[in-house]
């Protein structure tokens, strides 16, 4: 077994492979730019290493810069993790001339499988069933264009080095066609530093279901059952699950026979994923292979009990597998949310910033006898650079069957504290109450199909409503008794607390009466119901855990004026606790206005201009591109919202731009 190893990557896989490899009893190397000098991986590694700027192709894809790392600390393999030089065929040959172990398959399955539009042709030799598309390099959007019209509308345009989402667009038309290969070719080169594009028909209503294949050099090879990965935002995984909910055991075995088939075929060894789009019928047809760790194994890893990243080291050392098919049975179910650094509120731009409060959910049993685990690389007081993926978590609960994990799964995004930057924790707490979700019913389409208009929170249903008003009113009484012993008032102005008040939240009023004794509050609203509240919840505490009635209730807890911003399953809500007659004096106040900016185009992100597509004193059609912004690998074009002419060009390609940072003026 090695003695010490480099990982070549950042964030949370780094520490994800830093813990496996310290409970095996090996020491670890981390590689780390300018911008993650002070990072959580670096601080968890034996060693660390500087290896350049903080643009990834300055660092963390430079291999000369890995290689120069391994020599000082005298590595004897290297895990790659995800992203960057993981299915980097230039990587594994200079690591093996180097007589350094690659934890991942061997140079030659990389070039076979890792290449899509390789992959895509063994796979036709295989005879296993894969989407039509074309399979030859593409040279410029002209020929992209043409190639998508013989396929025929919806595209789906793929970088060959590409995964994460980077270099993919669906394409409608011919417009999307020529813009999309741009973007996805740009993508690629700087993600990935390979700007091969291919074409594929884009299938509709599909299902995005994955095998986990693990291999040993020994020609033993097996399958961990499947993931299901349907819920995506711009071909990017939001939420997963194992198993799918919509495989039968014949279809299930039948997908993991045929994975295992196609990686035997490349003598392929170590962990990898065979991607599939599964139609409602349940035909399969491959996607691809990704040579590499999936960002979503540890749902695998709750279902099987396998720790996937040591059966990659073990197997990179020369050991067999130490179980066979038939030891691979599923146990539960497991859920996986992405937290991401984007603010759903702003249609999931990127968020950049100082984490001021960062404190996920106690990991281990929990008291519903479930499991939580959250694989992360941030810590509270840390930053989320513009330079790299916007991930910084990802939360997994386990339970005994679906309904149980995401039961456990809503409680934990609920106790999930994050402040500082714009995250995505609202948007999976929706997804984790969306009935078509609940029901197993869904595909690719999810997002698209449910939030067509983008995020703005989720509306609770009356009873939740009630609940949460109820929890204010009773908090609300906790804070005005503490008020009263607040020190140096004058004689004879005691203030009393009274019991009747006005609850204001989501459109809604509630007038209720709180009654409150040793153990709580009882809440009676006007209709007759009564709620009996039970909480240790002090004023200043950013969470608050209540009994309502019997039920738990999780809010994050904010301070505004006259009430609290409360946070719920996905809701985020501005409450007022007002006594009638303040109430009465509220409904009187006027309502401020936000400031009219439609004259302008404004930076919406943090990001680098890469593009400025119009001129000053040019005519512009509404949904016309006016710039292309890149912020956390990821291009976005900015289109105009009406029928204009630009007055002035405020940015030039290669600024590097705030949020509302003006781009240009419309007169």
């Amino acid at each position: 077994m090695f003695k010490k190893i480099l990982i070549a990557n950042r964030g949370e896989i780094a520490c994800r492979v830093i813990k496996t490899a310290r409970k095996m009893g090996i020491k670890t190397v981390a590689v780390y730019s300018d911008a993650d000098a002070q990072a959580l991986h670096v601080q968890m590694a034996d060693e660390a290493v500087h290896i350049g700027p903080p643009p990834a192709n300055q660092s963390y894809i430079v291999i000369d810069k890995i290689m120069d790392a391994i020599r000082q600390t005298g590595a004897e393999a290297v895990h790659p993790g995800y992203g960057f030089l993981s299915e980097n065929m230039k990587f594994a040959e200079a690591l093996e001339k180097e007589g350094v172990v690659f934890i991942g398959p061997p140079s030659p399955s990389i070039e076979a499988m890792g290449d899509k539009i390789t992959s895509k042709k063994i796979a036709q030799e295989a005879k296993v069933s894969t989407v039509p598309g074309y399979m030859g390099l593409i040279e410029d959007a002209d020929e992209a264009v043409k190639i998508s019209n013989e396929i025929g509308y919806p595209v789906m345009i793929k970088a060959s080095a590409g995964g994460g989402g980077k270099g993919m667009r669906i394409a409608w038309n011919d417009e999307e066609a020529r813009e999309g290969f741009q973007s996805s070719k740009n993508e690629a080169a700087n993600s990935f530093g390979d700007d091969r594009i291919f074409i594929e028909k884009f299938v509709t209503q599909p299902r995005h279901i994955e095998i986990q294949v693990l291999a040993d050099k020994h020609g033993n090879a097996v399958y961990l059952h499947e993931r299901e990965c349907s819920i995506q935002r711009r071909n990017q995984k939001v939420i997963e699950e194992a198993p799918s909910p919509f495989l039968d055991p014949e279809t299930r075995k039948a997908m993991g026979e045929q994975a295992v088939a196609l990686a035997k075929a490349v003598g392929y060894s170590s962990a990898g994923t065979v991607e599939f789009i599964v139609d409602g019928q349940k035909n399969f047809y491959f996607l691809e292979m990704n040579t590499r760790l999936q960002v979503e194994h540890p749902v695998t890893e709750l279902i099987t009990g396998v720790d996937l990243v040591e059966q990659m080291i073990r197997v990179a050392a020369g050991e067999k597998l130490p179980f066979a098919q038939s030891d691979l049975k599923i146990n539960g179910w497991a859920m996986e949310s992405r937290l991401y650094a984007e603010d759903p509120y702003r249609n999931f731009l990127p968020s950049i910033g100082r984490l001021t409060k960062y404190r996920p959910p106690v990991e281990g049993q929990t008291k519903g006898g479930g499991i939580v685990r959250n694989d992360t690389g941030v810590y509270e007081g840390g930053e989320i650079s513009m330079y790299y993926d916007p991930m910084i978590a990802k939360l997994c609960t386990w339970g005994e069957d679906r309904a149980h994990a995401i039961e456990e799964m809503r409680l934990a995004l609920d106790t999930f504290e994050v402040e500082g930057i714009g995250h995505n924790l609202p948007f999976c707490s929706a997804v984790m109450d969306h009935p078509k979700f609940c029901s197993g019913d869904m595909t690719t389409a999810f997002i698209a199909e449910e939030y067509p208009e983008g995020f703005e929170g989720v509306t609770l249903g009356e009873y939740t409503l009630k609940r949460v008003a109820a929890a204010a009113a009773a908090m609300n009484r906790v804070a005005e008794i503490r008020r009263t012993r607040i020190s140096g008032t004058l004689g004879n102005h005691e203030r009393h607390v009274g019991e009747d008040w006005v609850v204001s939240l989501q459109d809604e009023e509630f007038r209720v009466q709180v009654s409150a004794d040793k153990s709580g509050s009882t809440v009676r609203f006007e209709d007759g119901t009564e709620l009996r509240v039970e909480s240790d919840w002090t004023p200043g505490q950013s969470l608050a855990t209540l009994d309502v009635s019997g039920e738990p209730l999780v809010l994050k807890v904010g301070k505004i004026p006259m009430g609290f911003r409360l946070r719920v399953r996905g809701a985020d809500l501005k409450v007022n606790v007002r006594t009638p007659r303040a109430h009465e004096l509220a409904l009187l106040m006027p309502i401020k206005l936000p400031p009219d900016t439609s004259k302008f185009l404004l930076c919406p992100m943090p990001g680098l201009v890469v593009k400025i597509s119009v001129e000053e004193g040019q005519e512009v059609q509404e949904g016309q591109a006016l710039a292309t912004v890149e912020a956390m690998k990821m291009e976005n074009i900015l289109r105009a919202e009406k029928k204009g002419v630009v007055k002035k060009i405020n940015a030039a390609a290669g600024a590097s731009l705030k949020v509302d940072d003006i781009i240009m003026e419309f007169e």
